[in-house]
């Protein structure tokens, strides 16, 4: 299934995305797409659910906003210099184990919504990535066992503005966290959806040129590796976010660097997951 929520900020429905691209509100199902929803193994009850219900559930039209496609999570962790040839653009060390940080729950946004500049931002920068959202608590999993934890995956854009993040000293998530910076969807594709997550071809444009051109097939950590791997320092609650690292192409990491401005479009996709677009506006 394709998971999505649609209504406005703080307002959203619970739905499903169906492969002719109707989009269902399946509010009559009961519950939202939170950390209860998957603790209780909500997508087989969903699942079941639809079957019984699916044809009489309401359409939505196309033009009601997409929210994040998961209800505020507990947490969202990111993954920093996942792919080699970003990190060797970026000037850093290749890690030899995964480099781990948090982006503020409070960054969540819809696939579409604006990218808001914060306030004395100078460096505004694009990172598409693979989210990875989790369906089932777990700690301390080993990398064989880590997909039995998996709900599915998303698109995720993990925007930076470069001057906090790496002239203000301390750690990453100032410059990861301010409101818009994680545009989250348009849904969420449970496993069954996406065969090869190991293969996913993922871009990014600014103003319709391209910027980034990528694979999952070139993370240093895959997917497994990075659940079982985040798992050992933290607890991982349903419905809680590993976005996964971005391919080369990053402002940063142009000659001379380029960040956003107001007025700049960028748009981004995955194989699977869907595009999403943002309109960059100065902060009012």
């Amino acid at each position: 299934m394709k998971l999505i929520r649609m209504g406005e900020v703080g307002q959203e429905k619970p739905g499903v995305l169906l492969e002719d691209g109707t989009r269902l509100d399946v509010s009559g199902f009961g519950s939202d797409y939170d950390e209860a929803f998957f603790a209780g193994d909500g997508i087989t009850k969903l699942r079941n659910w639809m079957t019984a219900h699916g044809g009489s559930a309401p359409r939505v039209s196309s033009a009601v906003r997409w929210g994040p496609p998961v209800c505020r999570p507990s947490k969202i962790v990111c993954v920093g210099l996942n792919f080699r040839d970003h990190a060797e653009e970026s000037g850093m060390e290749i890690p030899k184990e995964p480099v781990i940080f948090f982006k503020a729950t409070s960054a969540l946004v819809g696939p579409n919504d604006f990218l808001v500049i914060p306030k004395n931002a100078t460096k505004v920068d694009w990172e598409v990535e693979l989210a990875i959202v989790m369906e089932k608590k777990v700690r301390y999993v080993s990398r064989e066992k880590a997909l039995d934890y998996v709900a599915g995956f998303a698109l995720h854009n993990d925007y930076s503005e470069r001057s906090f993040q790496l002239e203000r000293g301390g750690q990453w998530v100032k410059g990861k966290s301010a409101d818009s910076f994680a545009p989250l969807g348009p849904f969420l594709a449970t496993k069954e959806e996406i065969r090869d997550f190991n293969q996913l071809g993922m871009w990014l444009k600014v103003n319709g040129e391209f910027r980034q051109k990528g694979s999952t097939s070139k993370m240093i950590f895959d997917v497994p590796a990075l659940v079982a791997y985040v798992s050992e320092f933290m607890t991982l609650l349903p419905g809680d976010v590993i976005s996964t690292g971005t391919p080369p192409g990053v402002g940063l990491g142009m000659k001379p660097p380029q960040y956003l401005k107001a007025g700049d479009v960028v748009e981004l996709g995955i194989d699977g997951l869907g595009e999403s677009r943002q309109q960059v506006v100065d902060y009012r």
